[in-house]
């Protein structure tokens, strides 16, 4: 009964986080197990995922071959003593996973001890509880010893004996000495982990522009390098605050449609080409790439007498110009597009529509005595 009532505080549930394929643990990184209900998936390897604070995973072995299910809670083993993380994935579909994480040692790949016990849950909190205050101190221990470096969180072992301090540097930070003060601080052994401003983030967590969890505190693990010339394909304004993140670095998802983008691309006219017709020269004004649209002026540095055609119509009139032919205009019926006008409404109606008619008061007349007084 006490183990469960620790589990349901730590978790909300009475066996970890979620039984099912679809839960998400911890709110990151979650991975959909689309085997789950395959009879016998377990039974195909003793592989396990493993996750602990964040974005940090881990894979073991169970060699004691518990019953395991997505949500436990569970000890493995670590360097030293032990740690505490939830199951998020088991079965087949981990080898994958370990694939993925590019795993080639299987030193790397540790055993699962038990499931947690009360005992083991009051370590963890108790570590975890230490975490917040140890991070601040050692900020503070770190700007004594005039280092440029900033420490975003601090992990400690499930057991205690053990604290991961994620720092953000630009520079090559020499922390020897910091490490000495920190292990003297808290005792306990010290390890530095350096992290990107994207991991902080995903880390940290929030909300973007979209209105959306971010990517990187939810399902991205892998960080892939954005550049200005993904906004350059999309057409997108080169505005630093509009494509700058929650990190202050490009947003990821200006990587997620470049490719669509780069393959429409393709099939536009090239922007240097000059379409000539019996009446103009035309210049390229704006693209609609996904629409496969294309809008020209007659001038080349402002908006003038404006026809939006097809790319395919724009290449047939390209093709024209090489063998010497200029047809009527740019639409195929050799009609020309009529700009449209903004409707004024000052000119449609009277200006005083709205203005309520006063109604004229009849003057009566002064009482006058009748006639025949």
């Amino acid at each position: 009964m006490e183990q469960t009532k620790d589990l349901e505080m730590i978790t909300g549930c009475d066996r970890g986080l979620c039984h099912q394929a679809v839960g998400r643990q911890d709110k990151q990184l979650n991975t959909y197990d689309w085997l789950a209900d395959v009879p016998g998936n377990t039974d195909t390897t003793d592989l396990v995922e493993v996750q602990f604070k964040h974005t940090r995973k881990g894979y073991y072995h169970n060699v004691n071959h518990l019953d395991l299910k997505k949500g436990d809670i569970v000890a493995v083993e670590a360097n030293p003593g032990h740690d505490i993380g939830v199951v998020t994935l088991t079965g087949r579909l981990v080898k994958l996973q370990i694939k993925k994480a590019n795993l080639k040692s299987a030193d790397d790949i540790k055993r699962i001890y038990r499931i947690a016990r009360p005992v083991d849950m009051e370590k963890y909190e108790e570590a975890k509880r230490r975490e917040h205050s140890t991070m601040i101190e050692s900020r503070q221990i770190a700007k004594g010893l005039g280092l440029k470096m900033k420490i975003g969180d601090v992990e400690y072992q499930g057991d205690g004996n053990k604290a991961i301090f994620y720092y953000i540097a630009d520079e090559r930070v020499d922390f020897r000495q910091l490490i000495k003060d920190l292990a003297v601080a808290f005792h306990v052994r010290i390890e530095m982990k350096q992290i990107g401003a994207r991991q902080e983030a995903g880390r940290i967590g929030g909300t973007g522009p979209c209105g959306r969890e971010l990517c990187c505190a939810t399902w991205m693990k892998n960080f892939v390098s954005v550049g200005t010339s993904s906004a350059r394909f999309q057409d997108i304004s080169l505005n630093p605050q509009k494509l700058a993140g929650m990190c202050a670095k490009l947003k990821c998802c200006l990587n997620y449609e470049v490719d669509d983008y780069v393959e429409a691309g393709r099939k536009m006219p090239s922007k240097d080409i000059v379409l000539t017709t019996q009446d103009a020269d035309y210049h390229l004004f704006k693209t609609d790439i996904l629409a496969g649209l294309v809008t020209y002026s007659t001038d080349k540095n402002i908006a003038a007498n404006l026809e939006t055609i097809s790319a395919e119509r724009a290449k047939q009139i390209i093709e024209m110009n090489r063998k010497g032919v200029k047809p009527l205009s740019l639409q195929e019926d050799g009609k020309r597009q009529e700009p449209e006008h903004p409707v004024d409404l000052a000119t449609q109606e009277n200006i005083n529509r709205f203005d309520k008619k006063k109604k004229k008061k009849k003057h009566k007349k002064p009482n006058q005595p009748p006639k025949n007084a």
